[in-house]
């Protein structure tokens, strides 16, 4: 009797379990603005993107379709160039690989989101449009303003020493880069477009940072015991391309000082030589503009004049890692 209502109770759970319904998960369908998005034309940009949210999924989507402006750009570029002969065709490959990776970083601000979508857990999907016409009236305004605000900068760093001004010009020249690229997308968007008032400004900006680093010169001094580190000072300037020369009083020239006091020590069989180096660096009217302090300590299995020599590798190495300015403690 007890084996009966055993085999009773297992089948009565089986078919129980047998007549509960299998729940199948729907299967999602991308929308068809994504998988078949409208293709650029004339007069607007398209682009899709998807990402963790919202945000995200509309950066990625600006990301490609400066993506396609950077391969409009290729496709040009390609086109003026198929006559040419092998060596030239490889330099200008070479610039179009750098062009494409500047493009990408356009910041695109004009723009218009027609579809979104939140696809599952942590998807969103987006398609974007861009009017052709506004986005070159956007870029044209904000490289107008970077022009200007180069200007201005200048002209107020003028009050100042030329290294100051300098560091203007450099910070302007690394700007002109990406504004040649804006220039070039700027072509392919309005066909019509002359640059070449903005190439001559952009030039001259450049022209101007070469012009005023060739003025700039460095004379070096130092006590008895820290000349063995002049020429590490010499050549960390020379890196930058900054003039060394003797003493001269011209506005572009700036004087450095080195004084150094090295005591000997011992240590786990090692000689060491440590040295406490004191850095000014002044200006044509012996303002101090920039200084630094540093304890560098030699060491060496075979004696303490080596031991002192070794110093000199030391501050050059740390030159080298963390550059002549942070060591001088002048901003280059």
């Amino acid at each position: 009797m007890k084996l009966l209502l055993s085999i009773f109770l297992v089948l009565f759970i089986v078919s129980g379990c047998s007549s509960k319904k299998r729940v199948v998960a729907p299967i999602k369908v991308l929308p068809t603005w994504y998988t078949s998005p409208s293709m650029s034309n004339a007069h607007t940009l398209y682009a899709v993107g998807e990402g963790e949210d919202k945000n995200i999924a509309v950066a990625n989507a600006l990301s490609n379709m400066a993506a396609t402006l950077s391969v409009s750009i290729e496709s040009d570029f390609n086109t003026k160039s198929v006559v040419r002969d092998g060596v030239i065709q490889s330099v200008q490959t070479d610039s179009i690989n750098q062009v494409n990776s500047k493009v990408k970083k356009l910041r695109i601000s004009n723009y218009q989101i027609i579809n979104s979508k939140e696809y599952g857990f942590q998807r969103y999907l987006v398609s974007i449009k861009s009017d052709k016409r506004k986005l070159f009236s956007s870029l044209l305004k904000e490289i107008d303003e970077k022009i200007d605000s180069i200007q201005i900068k200048y002209k107020e760093s003028e009050k100042f020493n030329s290294i100051k001004q300098l560091n203007v010009l450099k910070v302007a020249k690394e700007t002109t880069a990406t504004m040649r690229n804006t220039l070039l997308v700027m072509n392919l968007l309005n066909p019509s477009f002359d640059d070449r008032q903005y190439l001559s400004q952009l030039l001259n900006i450049e022209n101007r940072y070469d012009t005023l680093l060739s003025k700039i010169t460095f004379s070096i001094d130092a006590n008895e015991d820290a000349r063995k580190l002049m020429p590490v000072i010499a050549n960390g300037l020379s890196l930058e391309k900054y003039n060394i020369v003797k003493k001269t009083n011209g506005k572009n020239h700036f004087q450095i000082r080195l004084v150094s006091s090295t005591s000997r020590a011992s240590s786990y069989g090692f000689d060491l030589a440590r040295s406490a180096i004191s850095i000014t660096v002044k200006d044509n009217t012996k303002t101090v503009i920039g200084s630094n302090k540093l304890n560098v300590t030699g060491q060496s299995t075979q004696g303490y004049a080596i031991a002192k020599e070794n110093i000199a590798l030391k501050l050059n190495a740390q030159v080298l890692e963390t550059g002549i300015e942070n060591i001088i403690g002048l901003e280059l």
